[in-house]
């Protein structure tokens, strides 16, 4: 069959907020830039995430006169990553995030505000911020992308309200505020009327959020500097001229052949491996994780082409993956749903996680990564990971547990598939889940009796500045918890599942894929999670993953652009 051939500058293999951004800032310097995605839309993972970008000494906090952020983050990263990681390597991100946020700004209008209010998670290290470190994308009109907003991947549909609307954590705590705040009843009527005229001409709406809206803003400011992106192809391999990666071999629509030719080298910006199956199991700790949040592309392919080129993976560490608790479901047209319990119910009042023992086993107000850590500490012997979010009814109208809104009237639906389970008492609870009932009851007991005075006396959940900023203000004196109160009692089950992955190629500082012998291999660069993570496998703060992919594919652009 006869193929086609693409000669260009650039070649970037995935599309999310890393490859775009690399493909941006390579179009910035001048050079031809091609965009190769496997799937049929764009986005990746990014663009059914938060959009957040970890970034310290940002910008943003320079202008507001913190002038020390830099040398905190320095002592955060030291004590968090330890020897897990390697300094170099965090050290250059602390160097090069801020002027890649401030670059990105000036030169194409990529934009963020400061999330004063999210502080880094792990508070028990030293030179952890309470906030400000954290970039929040700003919002963005789709209707900017013209045709091209159909190519643009959508979120996940149970994080959308209506089918189709997209909103902010920040807004989605205005709207619980709906009937007794003016302000709320307004930023409702505003949202649902644009969503409504939106979908006299749109499959959902346009006003885009969260990690939707940063890759879009990316993918605007890219084609509009003559970025190709080319959807449904797949690489087959990396084309190499001694010892030089020159392109790209591959396979587009159709089954046509395509190869692409590229002066300056290939970025691999795939996304790790959380969706590769064959990729977990060699990689992940037992049991396995079935699952994931993260975009089906997401399958380690991109690091395939790697090795067999001769690049090498860095060192397995902890658990080699960033990880989401999550609830399994099964959606109307059998799909799977895959429901992460971020920061919307394990941290507020009322709710406790418990193990097969019947125990609570962590403070359930912590990281979802650290939060997936302590489940695995909850193995039996047969290395099964079974735990439980139990909670009263009065809860589940407040916040709403896992895929169930809040307010939700009639639950029936939800317990008759198997989602949720509904029980008369402990006794039935404990039945019900398969727990040993008079661990259940006295958990319950125990909890409620401290909890009745704000206190956690097992965890000290509500206990820092970033258990708090999940938690729920009203609730006085410690916003995370309460009660669980009176029967019946409501449950769902929660499941290891992996957003990122944390092993991944070895590389420079300039992003340049490393060879056996520590050598580099010229012309192939890896960004984001198919990159040895910089901070050892840990997870320092909301973003961290994307500042790791947008700075190193701002890196790797700058020196494919010598």
């Amino acid at each position: 069959m006869t193929g086609d051939g693409i000669a260009t500058d650039l070649v970037v293999l995935g599309s999310g907020a890393g490859g775009l951004t690399a493909a941006l800032t390579a179009a910035l310097a001048g050079l031809r830039v091609v965009v190769l995605e496997h799937a049929d839309r764009i986005g990746g993972t990014s663009a059914r995430s938060s959009g957040t970008v970890w970034v310290p000494d940002n910008p943003y906090l320079r202008a507001e006169g913190v002038r020390d952020d830099g040398e905190r983050a320095a002592l955060y990263l030291a004590s968090l990553v330890g020897d897990r990681g390697t300094e170099a390597m965090w050290r250059a991100f602390l160097a090069a995030a801020p002027a890649m946020v401030e670059a990105l700004d000036r030169d194409a209008g990529i934009r963020f505000r400061p999330y004063r209010t999210a502080p880094d998670y792990r508070q028990d290290q030293p030179g952890a911020a309470t906030g400000g470190r954290a970039l929040e994308p700003l919002p963005f009109d789709g209707r900017l992308l013209g045709a091209e907003f159909g190519r643009l991947a959508a979120p996940l549909p149970e994080l959308m309200l209506f089918g189709g609307m997209m909103i902010t954590r920040g807004e989605a705590a205005s709207l619980l505020r709906a009937d007794r705040s003016l302000s709320g009843f307004l930023l409702g009527a505003r949202l649902v009327l644009r969503y409504g005229l939106d979908r006299l001409r749109h499959p959902r709406g346009t006003r885009l959020v969260l990690g939707n809206a940063l890759v879009a803003r990316l993918l605007k400011a890219g084609l509009d500097r003559g970025v190709t992106v080319r959807t449904g192809v797949t690489a087959t391999r990396l084309l190499r001229e001694g010892g030089r990666v020159t392109g790209v071999a591959a396979v587009g629509e159709g089954g046509r052949p395509l190869t692409v030719t590229a002066a300056r080298g290939v970025v691999l910006a795939g996304g790790g491996f959380p969706s590769g199956a064959a990729w977990r199991q060699r990689h992940l700790p037992e049991p396995v994780p079935a699952h994931s949040p993260a975009a089906p592309g997401c399958d380690g392919s991109t690091l395939d082409l790697a090795l067999e080129a001769g690049a090498v993976l860095g060192p397995s560490g902890l658990d080699n993956a960033l990880w989401f608790p999550s609830s399994i479901a099964t959606r109307a047209d059998g799909s799977t749903a895959v429901y992460p319990h971020i920061v919307l119910d394990r941290a507020k009042p009322g709710a406790i996680a418990v193990d097969r023992g019947g125990r609570r086993f962590v403070n359930e107000a912590v990281s979802y990564h650290e939060f997936v850590r302590a489940m695995y500490r909850t193995r039996g012997n047969d290395g099964e990971v079974a735990v439980w979010l139990v909670c009263g009814r009065d809860f589940i109208r407040r916040y709403g547990l896992g895929l169930i809104r809040p307010r939700t009237p009639v639950l029936r639906r939800y317990v008759e598939s198997g989602y949720l389970v509904e029980a008369r008492d402990a006794a039935d609870l404990a039945r019900r889940i398969g727990v040993p009932a008079d661990a259940l009851a006295d958990t319950l007991a125990r909890y409620d009796r401290a909890a009745a005075q704000g206190l956690d006396d097992q965890f000290g959940k509500g206990g820092n500045a970033y258990d708090r900023s999940n938690g729920d203000p009203a609730i006085r004196p410690n916003p995370c918890v309460a009660p669980v109160g009176a029967p019946p009692y409501y449950a769902v089950r929660l499941v290891p599942t992996p957003l990122g992955t944390s092993r991944g190629l070895a590389t420079d500082t300039s992003a340049r894929a490393l060879d056996a012998a520590g050598g580099v291999i010229p012309g192939l660069y890896a960004c984001g999670n198919d990159m040895q993570s910089v901070f050892g496998g840990e997870y320092p703060g909301a973003g961290a993953q994307l500042g790791q992919a947008m700075t190193f594919a701002w890196l790797a652009a700058r020196d494919a652009a010598g």
